[in-house]
């Protein structure tokens, strides 16, 4: 593929990193005084330790954050000047093409990756970790620009190794669904291998879209079939993400795009399927985007039989494998016709083979891009700094792949062996930076038999007067609509959801929440949408566990509700802000000591230290999808009326 037919999509990449930066930090934005604040849930100043020196700053927990005491801010202010930051520059990111440069996305990815690495609990998703690795992927994709922009902001030139950075975030993408497929089955998840696993998922999942109570009334063997189909592209097409033939690609993209649409339109998953969308844009090339490319035709009619055979040979499997049988009422009953050993001898015989074939890909593609080189450019000087550069982006490329293969290599104890010691070693150094990691999204299905869910009461009065709190997103009353939320991710409501799933002894941070409910503190309350105590604090809390299900289709959901729910059990008995086990873990923690509100005087405040608290003092904490939504609207009609204005 040659560079120039990736220019644009290069481009596009880029921009769509930009944009799911945008969303990232506004999300988190919004949340930080809740989340991390001095009187919120996890406060960030108890795991931050400040930096004296610039040597220190990678000791421990490597994030800039550290360097705070340096600017006379608190860790808090710290967390909103660099979320503020990193919202700043992705929004020019996604307005100027020339801000899309390395500059930029390495400092996108410190300011992110610092905040992580303080997020604790409540930034430790997989996506967040995703969002890592594609972004340090993207600082080497990225043009790096050392002129200032110029008066009509071109988009950088290509570079002949731009196909080679582009090829790790195929392999990333591969990596991705690969990974989510297999680990489905390796779990032995009853659900997944009964086909059942869409039966519960649209009505368990964290926050459910207002579609998912839709698609959960669909028939059963319809939804056995869409699971069958989600094996499909998970498991097999992307093996055809490396396919020469480039039909082929566009297939692969189409169904992977498929397969998050209708993600987005049935659960609230906030920026991660628009990150994996954008990861596909690695299958796409100039010619798909409208740009116009030479004409060749050369082994059209052999790619045509050869994409016909794929597209048989694929169909044909998936058919026998997953037991297809046409029904005489035109429906289409499937069940895994494979046993548990026969799969895992599967993955232990392919998986291994993927990583000679990622290498023997890898290696073509830095062959091709050499030859490139030496025939698509005329003057001497400028061939050699090409292949210079092709260099130095191969060792780096080899180094990434090296290093993914050591959290790759987890999916089966047989692939260890093939990785080699020294991509082990080097994946050692460098694992606290989370170049590389390992994926399995919806790896067991759960909310079988009902979906758990946590419900938080207060009451002055231990016999009755319970009421309870609502919260913005997360199932709460049964006549309240599903919302939608994403790209925007409400971090309490999806981890009330994990805590659901266990027990309060499990989710420590759950005490915390109940301890600044006791004292209504305000930061705290800003993400809950209803206190039903908003003059004085409750005497007591307590939390009930429910199961949540539908109600069936042809019920009123006006009367009715959304859902129906029934008592499970108590999850966590009442509690008092003076009650002895409460304060002693408050003061283990340190929550209570982080809770006293600083004395320190104005005159002590930095400029940068008053500037950052009156821009959040002006946007504090509003409602996140609205404010998400206003940023990357905003930026993106900016974008529109600037590309208008210099056009």
């Amino acid at each position: 593929m040659s560079s120039k037919s990736i220019r644009h999509t290069r481009d596009l990449f880029l921009f769509s990193i930009s944009l799911i930066y945008l969303a990232a930090f506004a999300s988190l934005y919004v949340q930080i005084p809740g989340l991390y604040g001095d009187n919120g849930i996890l406060p960030a100043k108890l795991v931050v330790k400040s930096a004296s020196s610039w040597d220190e700053l990678l000791q421990g927990i490597p994030t800039l954050l550290k360097l705070t005491p340096k600017l006379r801010l608190t860790v808090q202010q710290g967390m909103d000047l660099l979320c503020f930051c990193g919202l700043g520059l992705s929004f020019l990111c996604v307005i100027f093409a020339q801000m899309r440069d390395t500059v930029s996305f390495i400092l996108l990815w410190m300011l992110y990756f610092s905040l992580y690495q303080v997020g604790q609990t409540f930034l430790w998703f997989q996506w967040d970790i995703l969002l890592l690795e594609a972004g340090f992927l993207t600082i080497l994709l990225a043009p790096f620009n050392l002129q200032m922009p110029i008066k009509r902001f071109k988009v950088a030139k290509h570079h002949q190794h731009d196909s080679i950075m582009l090829w790790l975030v195929r392999w990333l993408l591969f990596r991705l669904m690969y990974m989510s497929g297999v680990v489905k089955l390796t779990s032995r998840c009853p659900t997944w291998w009964g086909l059942t696993a869409l039966n519960w998922h649209f009505e368990s999942q964290c926050i459910p879209t207002p579609l998912a109570w839709y698609f959960h009334q669909l028939p059963d063997w319809f939804l056995r079939l869409s699971v069958a189909i989600t094996f499909f592209i998970e498991i097999a097409v992307p093996f055809l993400f490396f396919a020469p033939v480039r039909s082929l690609r566009l297939f692969a993209f189409w169904a992977q795009i498929l397969l998050q649409v209708m993600i987005i339109l049935t659960g609230n998953y906030n920026f991660f399927n628009l990150l994996t969308m954008a990861l596909c844009i690695s299958l796409l090339d100039d010619k798909f985007l409208g740009y116009k490319q030479k004409k060749k035709s050369n082994g059209s009619v052999i790619n045509y039989i050869a994409a016909m055979v794929a597209y048989g040979f694929l169909g044909c499997k998936t058919w026998q494998l997953f037991g297809m049988e046409l029904t005489d009422k035109f429906t289409i009953e499937s069940k895994i016709t494979f046993t548990e050993k026969e799969f895992d001898m599967f993955v232990a015989k392919v998986t291994p083979w993927t990583i000679w074939f990622a290498a023997f890909s890898f290696a073509f593609e830095v062959l091709t891009a050499f030859i490139r080189c030496f025939t698509e450019i005329k003057e001497v000087f400028w061939k050699n700094w090409a292949a210079v550069q092709c260099a130095i982006f191969t060792l780096v490329g080899a180094s990434m792949l090296a290093i993914s293969l050591v959290p790759y290599a987890t999916l089966h104890k047989d692939i260890e062996k093939v990785v080699p010691h020294q991509a082990v070693a080097l994946h050692s150094r460098v694992s606290d930076f989370h170049l590389a990691s390992s994926y399995g999204l919806f790896r067991r299905m759960t909310g079988v038999g009902g979906r758990p869910e946590v419900v938080i009461e207060g009451s002055n009065s231990l016999e009755n007067g319970w009421r309870e709190y609502e919260f913005f997103y997360k199932p709460g009353a049964i006549n309240r609509r599903p919302p939608v939320v994403a790209p925007h991710q409400p971090r309490l409501d999806w981890q009330m959801w994990f805590a659901a799933l266990g027990s309060y002894q499990h989710n420590p941070w759950f005490l915390n929440l109940v301890y600044r409910l006791l004292d209504n503190e305000t930061d705290v309350l800003d993400l809950i949408q209803y206190n039903p105590f908003p003059n004085k604090p409750p005497k007591y809390i307590r939390a009930q566990l429910y199961k949540y299900h539908y109600t069936k289709y042809g019920t009123d959901k006006n009367s009715s509700g959304w859902w129906t729910r029934e008592l499970t059990r108590e999850y966590l008995p009442a509690l008092s802000k003076d009650d002895s086990s409460l304060v002693s873990f408050m003061k283990q923690t340190g929550i209570i000591e982080s809770g006293k509100k600083s004395k320190s005087g104005k005159s002590d405040a930095s400029f940068v230290s008053r500037l950052v608290s009156w821009i959040r003092r002006k946007i504090g904490q509003p409602e996140g999808f609205v404010f998400v939504m206003t940023v990357i609207l905003t930026a993106l009609t900016t974008k529109l009326i600037t590309r208008t204005i210099l056009s």
